[in-house]
């Protein structure tokens, strides 16, 4: 049987539906490679249309941590797979961060989670100090909860920063007080616009010697690098020239299979958030990497990238509007709804490519749950079949 699905030129196409989802993994974290998903939460749509702040159905949202974790993936959450500045607010992301750090202990899971500087007025200049205790603030509470640290880019600090030095001196003094090593997280203007110019301008190569420059300055408190650029020649520069025992979390959407894989001398462990739909998979590739199976990873991982390009495609920001389709047509929530609305953010057609390309690569681990749920969508839309 098929579905009629929209296409980009405003007609219908048939698809025939995958009846081959992959079957579900357990098993311990891969060794060979460090792997983090970004993780979403799920909205409660009830309760969200009581109350103007932002509204998590708690359950569902740690249901698909522990799902994350029982394969082998760490997660890595109140970032921006999570709707950071996007419709979640501090007090719900610090929520997310105490109840998210304490069913990873539950559960023996790997967890990280970003702390940066949204509890700040947006639009407004503030000023260093003020932005140095609003990421001081997080910190402590993300140490607090038992978390690893992924400091985030802030929209305060890039909106106030009159160059490097000012970017040298918040991120100095945070990592000099930060309890153990943390991450560093380079988010580009694909991903959030109000970042451009991070590190102090907006020629790259001068600020990758910033970026550098930071670490250099804090040795031993920086464990790894996030790097999303999109840029893999970029991310490669940067592997490269990290001191010893810096690792690099690619957060490239479009080229993490590669960088992955690596170079035969270095290579990118991961921290995506492509690795929240294409878990099963993900986790797969990982374990055939402890296999020393190189071409088992990449005939694994190359085929989600077109899945990813499609969920990142430009305006990039709103990729999370995919995920959260594909997690509620995987029978991992029960509706698509999202904080602030943002389940909108997406056309259909591009929601119908995203079901398609998901259906292909065999994440739905019930087909026939997942086809029911992309006609109820099309019919909201008028489109029958």
């Amino acid at each position: 049987m098929s579905i009629r699905l929209p296409s980009a030129d405003g007609g219908l196409r048939s698809y025939r539906p995958n009846p081959d989802p992959f079957a579900p993994l357990t098993h311990e974290p891969a060794r060979s490679r460090t792997f983090y998903a970004a993780a979403h939460v799920v909205a409660d749509p009830l309760a969200a249309s009581a109350d103007a702040a932002p509204a998590v159905d708690w359950e569902s949202t740690l249901a698909f941590r522990r799902r994350l974790w029982s394969q082998g993936l760490g997660v890595a959450d109140a970032m921006d797979t999570a709707q950071r500045g996007m419709g979640l607010d501090w007090p719900t992301a610090a929520e997310l961060i105490r109840r998210s750090s304490a069913e990873a202990r539950a559960q023996g899971g790997r967890i990280v989670c970003g702390a940066g500087t949204d509890q700040l007025e947006p639009g407004r200049t503030h000023s260093l100090d003020t932005i140095t205790r609003a990421y001081e603030e997080q910190l402590g509470h993300t140490e607090a909860c038992g978390a690893g640290v992924v400091l985030m880019a802030s929209r305060a600090l890039a909106r106030t920063a009159r160059g490097p030095e000012d970017y040298l001196e918040v991120y100095g003094a945070l990592l000099r007080q930060s309890a153990a090593p943390v991450v560093l997280h380079w988010l580009g203007p694909v991903f959030d616009p109000e970042l451009a110019g991070y590190w102090g301008g907006v020629d790259l190569d001068q600020a990758v010697e910033v970026f550098l420059k930071v670490i250099a300055e804090s040795p031993g408190k920086v464990d790894g690098v996030k790097v999303s650029l999109l840029d893999a020649e970029r991310e490669v520069d940067i592997r490269r020239r990290l001191p010893a025992g810096v690792r690099c979390y690619t957060g490239d959407d479009y080229h993490y299979p590669e960088l992955i894989a690596g170079d035969g001398e270095l290579a990118s462990d991961a921290l995506l958030g492509i690795f929240d739909p294409i878990a099963p998979i993900a986790a797969r590739a990982a374990l055939a990497l402890d296999r020393d199976d190189q071409a088992g990873f990449r005939e694994l991982l190359d085929p989600t990238v077109r899945l990813s390009r499609h969920l990142f495609a430009p305006p990039t920001r709103f990729y999370k509007t995919g995920v959260v389709l594909l997690a509620w047509l995987a029978g991992f929530q029960d509706h698509f709804a999202m904080v602030g609305g943002l389940q909108s953010a997406r056309s259909l057609p591009h929601l119908a490519t995203a079901y398609e390309l998901a259906d292909g690569l065999g994440l739905f681990p019930d087909p026939e749950l997942a086809e029911d749920r992309m006609r109820r969508l099309l019919s909201v839309y008028g489109v029958t079949s």
